[in-house]
């Protein structure tokens, strides 16, 4: 009796061996568990349903929104079009940008060959500008055509060698600079804009354009450039001959051009100019070629001393 009461006592006292015991079973020999624990897993599906629930989400809203986001970039890319077109229709009534190409289709060839034209014009026989198809051909192909790529370039040559003459004299200033070139710009928009208004009041139908019109005014900065740089080489009697030169040129040039474009077939054969109509194109004709020589002279005599 004493023994149990003792073997009690001891196991009421002394629990912690069987538990570690019944805790060690449950381990591996390394430590590990050898028993997944499960009494969290309940809780695992409802986070994965949240997520999947938040990604349907995600996934509705995009779908909701990529039609909206379409649809604006369509509608946004047919307003850019059609403002586009406007533009382009609206700019090529004034000033036709799709022909701007044609006067500039030239070549070192037709360069070089337009500038001795221009300087010596007295011995050229055939004026007349080749057609292909009823359209004339490109200028490095026919040296009679007009083309805008000398009157620019002679324009901001003009401009660079002005500068350098103020330069000289020690007159130069950015301001006086930009006062020559736009001077300069504006004699030309009031030459243009005084021919066409001539061949409005003359009734003249002819298929020269503004652009024609604009090439054959510009010719005449290449004599003013030869008149310049000859006076700032050799002083101002070099200037005079030179520009004498380049201004007759340049008007023997304007009056074999034009006479094509607005006297009849009959002058432009060479045969009597009869009648009241002819008469006025022939005078207007020579007012344009005497014109050139003019502005030569105004617009470069300054800057000789």
């Amino acid at each position: 009796m004493f023994d149990i009461t003792l073997s009690v006592t001891i196991l009421l006292c002394h629990p912690e061996p069987n538990m570690r015991l019944r805790n060690s079973s449950m381990d591996g020999p390394d430590g590990s568990q050898l028993f997944e624990d499960t009494s969290g897993a309940g809780a695992r599906p409802q986070a994965g349903y949240s997520r999947d629930q938040q990604a349907e989400g995600f996934a509705g809203q995009s779908i909701l929104s990529d039609p909206m986001s379409n649809l604006a970039m369509a509608y946004g890319s047919s307003l850019a079009s059609q403002g586009r077109e406007m533009v382009d229709k609206n700019l090529d009534r004034f000033i036709p940008i799709s022909k701007l190409k044609y006067y500039f289709a030239v070549d070192t060839v037709y360069v070089s060959k337009k500038l001795g034209l221009l300087v010596f014009p007295y011995m050229h026989q055939n004026w007349e500008v080749s057609y292909q198809q009823d359209t004339p051909v490109a200028p490095r192909f026919d040296v009679n055509a007009p083309d805008l790529y000398i009157p620019a370039m002679g324009f901001i040559t003009y401009v660079l060698v002005a500068g350098l003459a103020l330069g000289t004299q020690n007159r130069f200033s950015p301001e006086l600079l930009g006062v020559q070139a736009s001077s300069a710009l504006v004699w030309l928009i009031i030459e243009v804009l005084a021919v066409l208004l001539s061949l409005y009041l003359v009734t003249v139908n002819t298929d020269l354009t503004t652009i024609d019109l604009l090439a054959f005014s510009g010719y005449k900065y290449v004599g003013m450039i030869v008149g310049l740089v000859a006076g700032l080489l050799f002083g101002r009697p070099a200037y005079y001959l030179s520009l004498l030169w380049c201004c007759a040129a340049i008007f023997v040039f304007t009056i074999r051009t034009l006479r094509l474009k607005l006297l009849s077939e009959a002058a432009a054969e060479g045969k009597l100019v009869r009648g009241a109509r002819n008469q006025l194109r022939m005078y207007l004709t020579m007012s344009i070629a005497a014109a050139q020589p003019i502005f030569m002279y105004w617009l470069t005599y300054h800057l000789i001393r």
